[in-house]
């Protein structure tokens, strides 16, 4: 048995490898599944910076037809276009960057300016978004935001003045590497503030913590929409609750086919009613409960810590969210709940009119047995009175010719033949009644 030194092993054995790995059939989504660890990288900021960023809500209809507009922008800018799988792309329009992604439901904007060490948010947004109108809208805007990121020097007289005392959230982040603040209001052009103060923060740091304030503001803003669903659902619902016991009371005292044919109609159309809004608001509730857990996700990645008195983004949020993706879990609570005790008693409900309708159908089955026994008799004497007029008839036919024969035998008594015809003429007549009747039995 010859022996193969390890490392002469070892380096056939990679050789054959890479020989036959062409040979390894590649699964079609691999080269997606490897870049997504990769997607939406974070991007190193220099403070100070401005950043413009916009939502909109796209179809996929609207997403397509964004993705050329874009990829027509950046041709016409003489920039690199996205690839056609890209979700994202980053632009440089020098002194601007534009950074465009694609999510499932929404497509976001976001313009990156250089800052000035001055006050914050002056001058309005509205002098730097009309770079955004060179852009067609791909949808209508859910998102639009107005974030600085200065050294903390730029806001040495306090954050009083830049938002409502009383609606102020602000934090500690990064180990104390920076400040954030915001009141999650829109201003007067629109736009959410956001500040961030830069105290000792590296440029991957900065990005990174750029980036969740973003994502926190879009899906904040994307989980909010179930609200609105949730209120308009819930008058609907409400209406059903009411009606459903008094239901329920009259199923206790109603009787027969047609009371129980009326309610159960009831029934159906309450239950046709609650499942269109529950179908209508499947998707938009189940959108809240991603969003709200990616929104919690962010807020605890930012690690913060309160400082000044003032309530942390965290602890903002969590007075004034969840109560909203709780009203939006409630309604779909509801609906379930509904659609379970609806389900239910139209079961109780079809029973019942199924048992009468089957006393019905037994009813009618006896009025018709009852019918068919009667045309038996009375077809069996029709037979029987068939049989006799034909005997009859027979009977006189040969009369007829025993009459006849007589006149030429005078020992033929016409009575007496006739006599000894009628049994004959009986049998034949039954006789040919019932081969008559057997041969349409057949048939």
């Amino acid at each position: 048995m010859t022996m193969i030194p390890l490392e002469e092993g070892l380096s056939v054995s990679a050789r054959s490898g890479s020989e036959e790995s062409g040979a390894f059939a590649v699964h079609p989504a691999r080269a997606r599944v490897l870049a997504e660890v990769h997607a939406r990288p974070f991007m190193p900021i220099e403070p100070p910076r401005r950043l413009l960023h916009f939502g909109f809500m796209t179809d996929h209809w609207a997403a397509a037809k964004d993705r050329a507009a874009f990829e027509a922008f950046c041709l016409a800018r003489a920039c690199p276009a996205p690839s056609p799988d890209a979700k994202h792309h980053r632009a440089e329009l020098s002194p601007a960057v534009l950074r465009w992604e694609h999510h499932g439901e929404f497509t976001t904007y976001t313009w990156e300016f250089p800052g000035e060490d001055g006050a914050p948010f002056r001058p309005g947004p509205n002098e730097l978004a009309h770079l955004m109108r060179l852009l067609p809208a791909p949808g209508p805007m859910l998102v639009a935001v107005d974030l600085h990121i200065l050294p903390e020097r730029a806001v040495a007289d306090g954050l009083g003045h830049l938002f409502g005392p009383s609606q102020l959230a602000a934090s500690e982040v990064e180990d104390g590497a920076a400040r954030i603040a915001t009141d999650f209001h829109q201003d007067a052009f629109g736009f959410v503030r956001i500040l961030v103060l830069d105290r000792k923060l590296a440029p991957p740091q900065a990005g990174a913590l750029v980036q969740r304030l973003l994502e926190i503001e879009t899906y904040r803003t994307l989980a909010l929409l179930g609200l609105p669903e949730a209120q308009d659902l819930i008058p609907s619902i409400r209406r059903i609750e009411t009606e459903l016991p008094l239901l329920m009371n009259q199923m206790r005292e109603s009787q027969g086919f047609d009371a129980n044919k009326h309610l159960l109609d009831r029934l159906t159309a309450l239950s046709a009613d609650l499942e269109a809004g529950a179908a209508h608001g499947l998707f938009r509730f189940g959108a809240t409960r991603a969003y709200d857990e990616l929104v919690g996700a962010r807020i605890e990645s930012l690690a913060e810590r309160p400082f000044g008195g003032l309530p942390t983004l965290a602890a903002f949020l969590s007075r004034r969210l969840t109560p909203a993706i709780h009203t939006c879990a409630s309604t779909q609570a509801r609906q379930e709940n509904l659609s379970g005790k609806l389900s239910r008693a139209a079961q109780l409900l079809r029973t019942r009119v199924e048992i009468e309708l089957e006393s019905q159908n037994n009813d009618v089955l006896h009025k018709m047995n009852d019918r068919a026994r009667m045309q038996l008799r009375l077809q069996q004497m029709v037979e029987g009175l068939s049989i006799a007029a034909l005997t009859y008839y027979i009977s006189a036919i040969f009369h007829l010719i025993f009459e006849g024969v007589h006149t030429r035998v005078a020992w033929l008594d016409p009575t007496v033949a006739t006599a000894l015809v009628v049994p004959f003429a009986f049998l034949f007549a039954a006789l040919s009644l019932r081969r008559i009747r057997k041969h349409f039995e057949e048939k």
